[in-house]
C-alpha cells in the first residue's frame, strides 16, 4: 500500500485574478503562496517521506522546493503531472467563460468538453492517473509527496474512488492544501481531503 500526499501548489497572481494558467510559463507564487509553501514544509517535514515529485510548472516547483530541501531529497519533476492544457484559452478569465454555454458544460458535463487547441478532461485524467500508477508501482509501502494542480488532483481522486468524471467538480482542492490517498492492489481509500496547513499529523499519516 502506497500513501500519496497530493498537494496543490500555492497561491499566485493567476489564481487571485481568476485566470486560466494552463501551461503558460513564468507563473510564480505570490507572497501568500510562498508562505503556504513554508507552512507545508513545516507541517510535513518530520514525516518519513521517501520521495517528492512535482509538476515542472514553476508554481508547483516553488511549492515543493522547501519541503524537498528540509527532507534532503531530490525534487523529481514529472511532465505528466502538469495542469490542464487549455490551449487558446490560456490567460482568459474564468468569470467571462462561466457566463457562456461552454462554461456550463465545463461545470456540469466536463467529460464532453475539450479546450480549443488543448486537452479534454478525459485526456488529463488518463495521463495523470497513468503517471500516478507508475509512481505507486515503484514506491510500494512508502509515503510519497506529489505537488501539482487542482483539477488534475480532483480528476485523480475521482478515478481512484470510482466517481464518474462528471462529478469531479464537486471536490474542493484549495491552494496549498494536502489530500491523503492510500492505494493498494485492491482498493483506494481517501484518508483526508483538502487539509490546510498547519495541522496536526494523524497517526495514519505518520505510519502508512
Amino acid at each position: 500500500m502506497t500513501t500519496l500526499l497530493l498537494i496543490r501548489h500555492g497561491q499566485n497572481d493567476y489564481l487571485v485574478r481568476n485566470k486560466l494558467p494552463g501551461h503558460l510559463p513564468g507563473i510564480h507564487l505570490d507572497s501568500r503562496g510562498r508562505k503556504q509553501a513554508v507552512e507545508i514544509d513545516q507541517t510535513l517535514n518530520q514525516l518519513p517521506i521517501k520521495v517528492v515529485f512535482a509538476s515542472p510548472l514553476e508554481r508547483a516547483v516553488e511549492t515543493a522546493e522547501p519541503l524537498a530541501r528540509s527532507l534532503h531529497l531530490k525534487l523529481h519533476l514529472r511532465p505528466d503531472l502538469m495542469d490542464l492544457d487549455v490551449g487558446s484559452w490560456a490567460g482568459r478569465s474564468w468569470k467571462m467563460l462561466n457566463r457562456t454555454k461552454l462554461g456550463k458544460v465545463i461545470q456540469q458535463t466536463p467529460s464532453q468538453f475539450q479546450f480549443p487547441g488543448g486537452e479534454s478532461f478525459i485526456q488529463v485524467q488518463e495521463r495523470v492517473v497513468a503517471d500516478l500508477d507508475a509512481i505507486i508501482e515503484k514506491h510500494e509501502k512508502e509515503l510519497v509527496v506529489v505537488v501539482f494542480h487542482a483539477d488534475p488532483i480532483k480528476l485523480a481522486i475521482a478515478h481512484y474512488l470510482g466517481m464518474p468524471l462528471d462529478s469531479f467538480q464537486r471536490l474542493v482542492i484549495s491552494p496549498g492544501s494536502v489530500t491523503v490517498l492510500q492505494i493498494s492492489n485492491t482498493a483506494a481509500r481517501l484518508l483526508a481531503l483538502n487539509l490546510i496547513p498547519p495541522f496536526g499529523i494523524p497517526k495514519w499519516i505518520k505510519h502508512p
